[in-house]
């Protein structure tokens, strides 16, 4: 699965580089939109990196708590520390840049990064599995709301998939938001 997996990175890569090219259009307006309809819960969102879609307008729009995700180790969930604009931050595992100091908080909604998704719902993402053991975790919980963010030119016939991987309730880009039952 590893190497099926690996080179559906490396297809979806190539896709969203050209997606962000085009601009993101008005996926950050779109995106705000939904996030409203989920009233103050707490938020999750991600700093972008290289050619991922931004969320910043839409979590800086949110009338509630925000929060960005921090890698606090290999094979952990991930943890998230609020965020607001202008907060002073720092450089994180992977480049990621996190807040420098601040509350944790449990995230209600995530948006969630990614680099391929597909029409049931499941997304590729960077081979860590840190969303999918923070899902799942979140989730046995209570309910989570797990969005995908992406150019919908980052969708595919169909994710690889294996026992671990959680899948999105919903996805939004560019030209809209896709639900999944």
């Amino acid at each position: 699965m590893s190497d099926i997996k690996a080179l559906a990175r490396e297809a979806a890569f190539a896709a969203r580089k050209a997606a962000f090219a085009g601009g993101q259009g008005q996926a950050a307006e779109i995106l705000a939109d939904y996030l409203a309809g989920q009233g103050g819960r707490v938020l999750s969102g991600y700093m972008p990196m290289r050619t991922e879609i931004d969320p910043l307008p839409a979590m800086a729009a949110h009338q509630g708590t925000v929060g960005v995700p921090v890698i606090i180790g290999k094979g952990q969930p991930l943890r998230f520390r609020e965020w607001s604009p202008g907060v002073k931050m720092v450089e994180g595992a992977f480049k990621a840049l996190i807040p420098e100091e601040g509350a944790w908080v449990e995230p209600e909604v995530l948006i969630v990064p990614l680099l391929a998704f597909d029409a049931r719902g499941y997304r590729l993402g960077y081979g860590g599995g840190f969303y999918d053991r923070t899902l799942e975790g979140l989730r046995a919980k209570g309910p989570v709301l797990a969005v995908g963010f992406a150019f919908a030119a980052q969708e595919v016939a169909e994710v690889p998939i294996d026992a671990t991987d959680q899948r999105l309730n919903a996805v939004v880009t560019e030209k809209g938001v896709t639900v999944f039952a």
